[in-house]
């Protein structure tokens, strides 16, 4: 399906709360900035000046906060820090492949992965806050679930009756690589992070009886589909999402957001089947990134969100 820019999209069953909440915005983001410092960091910053335009509650983005084909330096995490530190409000980030899975790469400096992982999680988590000038405050897996004590950067916040969840869900297959040993521990290890923050967090909209929930991440998650399977036995995401995420979507039946980036293309559509049957209270919303340098409002009134691309502020 394909949605005009600025038309509202309803999702299905996007029924009126018992208690009317005053609409609000927020707006996603991500893969960005790619390229050189000298290319890419001028038009990044004139999006985020568009952004503290707007005012929303809150930015989110998706991860791959540099191209990956640029060194994954403590230097460029340092900068990429200085612009979240640019955003007037509060901004929430969950990692993507670009900093951490691909950084063995010549080009990206030949890193360790695990070791820029960890530092990722020292440079831009802090507990119980966001980024931004204006932090919004936020729970971490971390702190909520001390058996996963190390993902710092699994978040969760509620804003009105509309639950907002961050996932470490990567591109490059989600770091499943069986050819090395030290990354497909990693994965089983974070994917099993990844199912219980899923299930948390239906477990709490459910409790406290919200409207709807939105998951943000950075992998485009059908990237190893297949012509017979959506999530072949080899893809990383078969577990978070064919077995975990769109059941439990399935079962609440209320309106379930995904916000990733990885494709770079603007998308608005409803691709998820469980037992060949449409998910039609799952929608997903691919943010553009890479050479597209927009980002996209999302405003939400009640259970119903609409959706519309913007550009950086121009001289």
């Amino acid at each position: 399906m394909n949605f005009h820019i600025g038309v509202i999209f309803c999702f299905a069953l996007c029924l009126p709360s018992a208690h009317a909440q005053k609409p609000f915005s927020f707006v996603a983001l991500g893969d960005l900035p790619y390229g050189s410092a000298e290319n890419a960091y001028r038009p990044y910053r004139a999006l985020i000046d568009r952004i503290n335009l707007l005012e929303p509650a809150f930015s989110v983005h998706v991860g791959d906060i540099k191209s990956g084909s640029t060194l994954c330096s403590d230097e460029e995490f340092a900068n990429q820090k200085s612009h979240f530190q640019r955003f007037a409000g509060a901004v929430v980030y969950t990692p993507g492949d670009n900093e951490w899975t691909d950084c063995h790469r010549a080009n990206n400096g030949s890193y360790y992965p695990l070791e820029r992982l960890q530092a990722i999680r020292d440079v831009f988590f802090v507990p119980n806050f966001s980024l931004g000038i204006k932090p919004l405050r936020v729970q971490s897996q971390a702190h909520v679930m001390p058996q996963f004590g190390k993902y710092v950067e699994n978040l969760r916040w509620q804003h009105q009756k509309i639950l907002f969840v961050t996932l470490h869900m990567v591109g490059s297959n989600n770091n499943l690589e069986g050819r090395n040993l030290a990354a497909a521990a990693e994965f089983f290890e974070r994917d099993e992070a990844n199912v219980a923050w899923i299930k948390a967090g239906f477990e709490l909209a459910r409790q406290a009886d919200l409207d709807a929930i939105v998951f943000a991440f950075q992998a485009d998650v059908l990237e190893q589909r297949t012509q017979w399977e959506d999530f072949p036995s080899w893809s990383g995401f078969r577990r978070s999402m064919a077995e975990t995420l769109m059941p439990l979507a399935d079962r609440w039946s209320k309106p379930v957001l995904v916000i990733h980036g990885d494709s770079h293309h603007f998308k608005i559509d409803q691709p998820f089947q469980l037992n060949r049957k449409p998910l039609r209270n799952l929608t997903r919303l691919i943010v553009p990134g890479a050479a597209d340098v927009r980002a996209v409002k999302v405003t939400v009134r009640g259970a119903s969100f609409s959706f519309e691309l913007f550009s950086p502020v121009t001289e």
